[in-house]
């Protein structure tokens, strides 16, 4: 039984190209359970939960994928994270007053740049960054490719507030066929293929039909799904430390200042974490006695 929320790969076996499908419905809603986005904001949203998991199965990491949409206009941000262990969070800002039905990509995000991060647990963090000048953020996504000196990329993405449906295809290194004409005439066909699909079709359908609409005269092998799910990072430790990091003046400040009592919300999941004087005493104190054992060895 494939899952709600996974990724599949597929390969076309005579020709140096590959593919990636995803299908996001569980994580999805929980993303926008935390929310009340505006229905045009939900759908950019989606969107870029799917591109941000066909992009995890593309690009070999072990750390944390990140995607941001930034713009001068009524959504000034997206953003999206993707573990390794694909795991997935989004939040958007946006202002409502400003989002009209209807509108276009260009109109809500006028000004933008997507942003492509990689943060490997171990190693050089790595930036890419692309204007936000196509239709959709699909267009976005191709071109980001066609100008990073990476391999060829045509992305397909869409969202309804309900579900994040993503397609893409890519150009791998020459292998199969050596001949430059060919190899690229043979590009172009697949993706006019896949330029049939309208947007009910990627929405409904599943990987195998879709294929065989799409390339029934090609021979394509299918791998295994990857299941993807909605998990925040957030957590009272990590709030705790970034507490820690303020200083313990400012936090007794600050303590004193909210009565009592230190909230921190968690901007992604909307999660609430309490410190009261006990903790901040606890925790300055455990942390001076850290400090004093390092100074001791």
């Amino acid at each position: 039984m494939i899952e709600k929320d996974f990724t599949q790969r597929f390969i076309f076996e005579n020709a140096d190209i590959r593919g990636e499908f995803t299908s996001l419905e569980q994580s999805y809603q929980h993303v926008l359970a935390k929310h009340p986005y505006p229905r045009a904001v939900a759908i950019l949203l989606g969107e870029l939960l799917a591109a941000a998991a066909l992009l995890v199965e593309t690009i070999k990491f072990d750390g944390l994928l990140i995607l941001q949409a930034r713009s001068s206009g009524a959504i000034p941000l997206l953003m999206v994270e993707c573990s390794s262990e694909r795991e997935v969070r989004a939040i958007a800002r946006y202002e409502a007053q400003a989002i009209k039905d209807q509108a276009s990509l260009n109109e809500l995000m006028p000004e933008g740049v997507l942003a492509l991060t990689v943060d490997p647990k171990e190693g050089q963090r790595y930036q890419g960054l692309v204007t936000l000048d196509g239709d959709t953020l699909a267009q976005c996504f191709t071109n980001y490719f066609a100008t990073s000196e990476q391999l060829a990329s045509q992305f397909w993405l869409q969202a309804d507030g309900n579900r994040a449906r993503g397609f893409m295809l890519q150009q791998l290194p020459v292998e199969r066929i050596q001949d430059t004409q060919e190899r690229e005439h043979h590009w172009e066909y697949v993706k006019t293929l896949a330029d049939t699909l309208t947007a009910e079709e990627l929405q409904a359908l599943d990987l195998a039909t879709l294929l065989h609409r799409l390339y029934h005269e090609e021979d394509v092998r299918v791998f295994e799904p990857s299941v993807l799910a909605f998990k925040c990072s957030c957590s009272k430790q990590r709030s705790a430390q970034a507490l820690v990091s303020l200083g313990k003046e400012d936090v007794i400040s600050l303590l004193k200042e909210k009565s009592g009592t230190i909230e921190i919300d968690c901007q992604f999941c909307n999660e609430k974490y309490l410190f009261i004087e006990q903790d901040i005493e606890q925790l300055f104190s455990v942390d001076e006695a850290l400090t004093d054992q390092t100074t001791v060895h």
